[in-house]
């Protein structure tokens, strides 16, 4: 197990503790050993702003799948119910999986998981990355002289 030392990185920044975490669970799950390969899944970007996850779901249906955004962690799960039909079949060969799963993806803070759809086997999962008005850059007037504005609760000396 590979470990990096991201304290000099951290001594000039404020309020990065959440990377810091999200980057030592990135490096402890990046073991081969460890990271799930089923279902296979596509990561594009489609804009400037617009992103899409698209996922192989051969057998599963849209009530099958499952698809949960808890804060900045979207989660996508399926699990087929087995019909009684389909344990009374004999398959000489199975090669279309149909095991439950769950995936998770870490997303930024400002995307924004705005539909899902299912055809011809794959999950599409859209994203855009929508920053707010408060969090874009703003223009800072300088205003010439001294301001005679105090801060709220203090008093003249």
């Amino acid at each position: 197990m590979r470990t990096i030392d991201f304290t000099p990185v951290f001594r000039s920044t404020v309020g990065f503790d959440r990377m810091a975490r999200l980057m030592d669970d990135m490096m402890r799950a990046g073991d081969a050993a460890n990271v799930p390969a089923y279902p296979p899944y596509n990561i594009e970007k489609l804009g400037e702003d617009d992103y899409r996850i698209t996922m192989a779901v051969a057998g599963f249906g849209e009530g099958d799948l499952d698809i949960t955004v808890e804060d900045t962690t979207l989660v996508i799960s399926g699990k087929v119910e087995k019909t009684e039909e389909e344990a009374n079949r004999s398959f000489l060969h199975r090669g279309i999986a149909t095991r439950a799963f769950e995936r998770r993806f870490q997303l930024a803070e400002t995307i924004k998981v705005v539909g899902a759809s299912v055809e011809h086997g794959l999950l599409h999962v859209d994203l855009v990355h929508e920053v707010p008005e408060e969090k874009k850059p703003r223009k800072v007037e300088i205003a010439s002289g001294v301001s005679t504005k105090r801060l709220e609760g203090t008093q003249a000396a």
